[in-house]
């Protein structure tokens, strides 16, 4: 009998679904709707109302989400995109490609997200303003900051206010990375409302990655606006330039959202609100279960974020005992991400040295993901907390 507990568990949930899934399919073989169509004009039209945003463009992925709003944005050549050194290779991979230059912030040691005072901080004492613009201008590199990308990592939002107001008193732009934050909620203490991740920025990326809470069955992404010439930018963006067929104002990618992947999303879609719920459900058990363990450091939920656990992380100094140690025992986890972006090998051009970002470094090494996912039982639950006090006392 097969005990093991996965990371992720995507087979039951698509076989569940397995009947719907393959009406999809049959539908797009019957129209041949492979490209466009209803089926992705009426996903765009239900997940720009999931975010509460007046605009969805549905593209290839979230790599080409950010990378799309960026450029749609205005910002390109000569330009700095200030982003944070703990996330996935996509984020900066997409400032790269809009042909701008990448400015890392540490973050804040209990969200792992955007530390807001070290921005303003960067903003005032590593910057001068330009008197036309008034845009802040790196000392160093002489080019202008033109771009905030915070990162609501692991389905917690960042403290989007602070970010806002210097944004509005910089002349910036924000474009939010919630590819793994679908349906995260961020609390604006100045607005005393709830809003939701993808509707706060001038844009937002999603990924649809079939690991992500709302996931294709394939490569598949999205951009939320309520900027009404940003969402007709990217759906030009996105169609090699063009919004008339043959006629091309820009060039532009091969960039487009397939109508399975969006026909599938839309079936998800419905079921997204329960699944976030059992996330937090999950997470909060865990919490529960781990508050007395020696040497765990279980997540930080501030009181003006609702997140969505996309991943459950941990921090423990013993990391990569604790995570060999589960895999004796079948149990299955994660590290996202081993190494801060900053000291990867492709940015040694950005010549940042370690201990540059050090609340970054220390966390890298620190944390470790259990596993996530809607239909983790409390069994298991039980099992995985039980091996990590094993672990403990073995010591």
């Amino acid at each position: 009998m097969n005990n093991s507990i996965p990371f992720l568990d995507l087979v039951t949930q698509h076989i569940e679904m397995e009947e719907e899934i393959v009406e999809t399919f049959r539908k797009s073989l019957r129209t041949a709707g492979f490209i466009g169509g209803p089926m992705v004009e009426d996903f765009e039209k239900d997940f720009a109302h999931f975010c509460n945003a007046k605009y969805c463009v549905g593209v290839g992925s979230g790599t080409d989400a950010l990378r799309f709003a960026l450029i749609a944005a205005g910002v390109g050549e000569g330009d700095t995109v200030i982003t944070v050194p703990n996330t996935f290779i996509a984020t900066t991979e997409a400032i790269s490609q809009a042909n701008t230059l990448i400015e890392f912030i540490d973050i804040n040691e209990k969200t792992y997200n955007i530390d807001t005072e070290k921005l303003k901080e960067y903003l005032e004492t590593q910057c001068y303003r330009d008197e036309k613009t008034g845009r802040p201008i790196n000392q160093s590199t002489n080019q202008p900051i033109r771009a905030i990308i915070p990162v609501h990592l692991y389905g917690q939002p960042a403290d989007m206010d602070p970010i806002s107001e210097l944004a509005e008193k910089y002349n910036l732009i924000v474009i939010e990375d919630a590819c793994q934050a679908h349906g995260a909620e961020y609390f604006s203490r100045k607005e005393n409302r709830w809003k939701k991740a993808g509707s706060i920025g001038m844009a937002s990326a999603f990924s649809f990655y079939p690991g992500k809470n709302l996931g294709a069955c394939g490569e598949a992404g999205a951009v939320t606006t309520n900027n009404e010439e940003i969402a007709k930018r990217i759906r030009m963006i996105r169609d090699h330039g063009q919004m008339k067929k043959y006629f091309h104002d820009i060039e532009g990618y091969n960039g487009r959202l397939d109508a399975i992947q969006a026909g599938i999303l839309g079936i998800k879609l419905r079921r997204l609100a329960d699944w976030n719920e059992k996330r937090r459900t999950i997470a909060y058990r865990y919490n529960e279960l781990l508050k007395q363990v020696d040497g765990i450091i279980v997540p930080y939920e501030p009181e003006w974020s609702k997140a969505v656990y996309h991943l459950y992380v941990i921090r423990t100094q013993r990391r990569n005992e604790l995570q060999s140690f589960l895999a004796e025992k079948n149990i299955s986890t994660g590290l996202h991400y081993p190494v801060p972006l900053h000291l990867q090998k492709a940015y040694e051009r950005l010549k940042d040295k370690n201990g540059g970002f050090p609340v970054s470094e220390k966390t890298a090494s620190e944390i470790l993901s259990l596993p996530m996912y809607p239909g983790l039982t409390e069994t298991q639950q039980l099992r995985i907390v039980e091996s990590i006090k094993e672990f403990n006392k073995a010591d």
